[in-house]
This record gives C-alpha cells, sequence and structure tokens, in this order.
C-alpha cells in the first residue's frame, strides 16, 4: 500500500490518476485503513450516472456478489489502474482477479462514486451492532449550524444515564461525510433488530417513547435552529436521522467517502471527526475545504481518529 499511497501523491488529481476519474485508487487506499472498522460488512457504491434519469445506480452486495474492505484494499494496483484508463471490464478479459472483477464492477471507471457500506449487514433481521444517526443539512442550515448540533447531540448522549444503564458507557464516534455529521454509536454486544425498534427508532406520533425522541428534544432546546427527528428532509431544518441503522440499510464510510454535488462534481469528502474538533475555531470552513489528496496527506492522524479498536494496524 505504501507504493500506491506514493504513486497517489504525486498524482495532481488523484481522482484522476491516469488522466480520467478513477475512484478505485484513492478508495483502494483508504480500504486499507478501514479493513477493521468495515470487517464483516458489505461495500456499496453509488455510481453517479449523468445522462440516467435516476442520476445513479447502487451496487451492493444484496443484489451482486458481495465485496469487503479487505478485498478491495488488496486489488488495486497500479497496472490495474492503466489497464482501467485503457478499456472497459469485457476487454480486460483474463488480466483480472476475481477480487478485481469484483472492485471493478463496483467501482466503475469514468464515473464517480460514493464509498458506503451496510450499516448492519445485507439482510432484514439481523443483529444491531451499530446505531446510527444522520445529522442531515436540509436546504439553509450552514455548516456553523451543523457543528453547533454535532456538539450539542453528542453531548446530550453522555449525559443521559439512563443510557448507561442499558447499554454501558459509550463513546459516540463522529465523522463528517463532506457536508454534515454522521454520529454512531458502537455496541459492546449485539443486539436484535427489535431492540432498534423499542429504543432508537423514531416516532411522531410518540416522539419521547425513546432515546432519539428525548434527544432531539433535548436538541431542540439547545439551538436556536429548527431541529426534527425522522427520515424526511426539510428547509432550514436539521434532521436527526437514525433509520439507516437497520440490517439492509447503508452508511458512509467515515473515512474517505467521496460527496458528490452531481454527477461530475467532488464537494467534499468523509473523515473521522473528534469532539475537540468540534470546538475548534474554523473547523467548518477547513472540513468544507477538505478534498481527496488533503485525506491521503493526513491518513495516519484520519486513522487514529477512528474509534480506538478499528484505528491500529
Amino acid at each position: 500500500m505504501t507504493e500506491l499511497l506514493e504513486y497517489a501523491l504525486d498524482r495532481e488529481d488523484v481522482i484522476k490518476p491516469e488522466g480520467v476519474i478513477d475512484v478505485l485508487l484513492f478508495y483502494g487506499i483508504v480500504a486499507s485503513r478501514l479493513e477493521r472498522f468495515l470487517e464483516g460488512k458489505e461495500i456499496s457504491s453509488r455510481v453517479w450516472l449523468p445522462s440516467a434519469g435516476r442520476g445513479f445506480v447502487l451496487k451492493r452486495g444484496s443484489d451482486i456478489e458481495p465485496l469487503y474492505a479487505n478485498e478491495l484494499a488488496g486489488a488495486v494496483s497500479i497496472d490495474l489502474l492503466r489497464l482501467r484508463a485503457k478499456g472497459d471490464l469485457s476487454s480486460a478479459g483474463k488480466e483480472l482477479t476475481e477480487t478485481q472483477r469484483k472492485a471493478w464492477s463496483y467501482f466503475v471507471p469514468r464515473r464517480l462514486c460514493d464509498f458506503f457500506y451496510a450499516t448492519n449487514n445485507e439482510g432484514p433481521g439481523k443483529p444491531i451492532e451499530r446505531i446510527f444517526f444522520d445529522l442531515d443539512r436540509g436546504k439553509g442550515i450552514s455548516v456553523e449550524q451543523a457543528i453547533e448540533g454535532a456538539r450539542s447531540f453528542v453531548e446530550i448522549i453522555r449525559e443521559d444515564k439512563g443510557l448507561d444503564k442499558l447499554l454501558g458507557p459509550l463513546d459516540p464516534f463522529i465523522s463528517w461525510t463532506g457536508r454534515s455529521f454522521h454520529v454512531m454509536l458502537l455496541l459492546e454486544k449485539p443486539q436484535q433488530a427489535s431492540f432498534y425498534e423499542k429504543h432508537f427508532q423514531y416516532s411522531k406520533k410518540d416522539p419521547l417513547a425513546n432515546y432519539t425522541g428525548r434527544w432531539v428534544a433535548k436538541l431542540s432546546e439547545n439551538v436556536e435552529f429548527k431541529v426534527s427527528g425522522g427520515h424526511e428532509k426539510m428547509d432550514n431544518v436539521l434532521t436527526v436521522d437514525p433509520s439507516q441503522t437497520p440490517s439492509g440499510k447503508l452508511c458512509r464510510a467515515p473515512l474517505g467517502s467521496l460527496h458528490m454535488k452531481d454527477a461530475s462534481t467532488v464537494d467534499g469528502v468523509s473523515i473521522p471527526v473528534t469532539e475537540k474538533m468540534l470546538k475548534e475555531q474554523g473547523i467548518g470552513e477547513k472540513l468544507s475545504a477538505y478534498r481527496p489528496k488533503d485525506v491521503l496527506m493526513n491518513l495516519e492522524t484520519h486513522t487514529k481518529d477512528l474509534p480506538e479498536k478499528f484505528s491500529v494496524f
């Protein structure tokens, strides 16, 4: 991987390593740092299609052969990148390994792709290992407001003694998505799917019935902008959405997933964020300006900012 990292850092644009768009180099490098965090979790990609009416297509392990982070990290080579720059998958013939074929299929050349994974694995009804909250910025919510919301939301979680009794002390894990924030609770012991439904699934009919609703209500008291729970994205509202927690749902990789404005424009990239960083002056401007090469130049630091049990290599 050192050779690939040196090769990437020597490129003017790491997303165009051989002169055309190809996210595979970047994702192969960051996947090597996510092998523990994503161990056993099926990778997914969102491939942006400029000419398609829907705009993108999802590639995921519930529809095609699953791909895992260790496979993605091991599949990438400079020779493969040069081959992808020249032709398509069908023309590569016998030059590829089976793992390289899978990686090629998930992250096709000449297309921008997001890097997702199955939060609690593919398929319905599987155990819950991670509770995932998406702090979704509606139109009109600034980066600074999202930072304030993320900072306050994490503090509220930490102060909830009932959560300590239910699950024991947990350190919320925060990541910047390229536009807003994810907050994740990594459970020590897997729980049944009904555990999420009882304690964290947001209910508009009875919002104070569980932790998510009560945390959202408290967050609304702490900030001067509108906050809501649930999946619906609304203008001028920061939405706290836990709905991508159940198995079969997807989450953005916390390190190195590109965030796209449209099918041809990268406008951000995901990185782990510490609570200390959320208190830094000017952090919103810094995060908004962050790009793929910045990730690679600071890869060791970002790896250390992953949850401790996943950050040692």
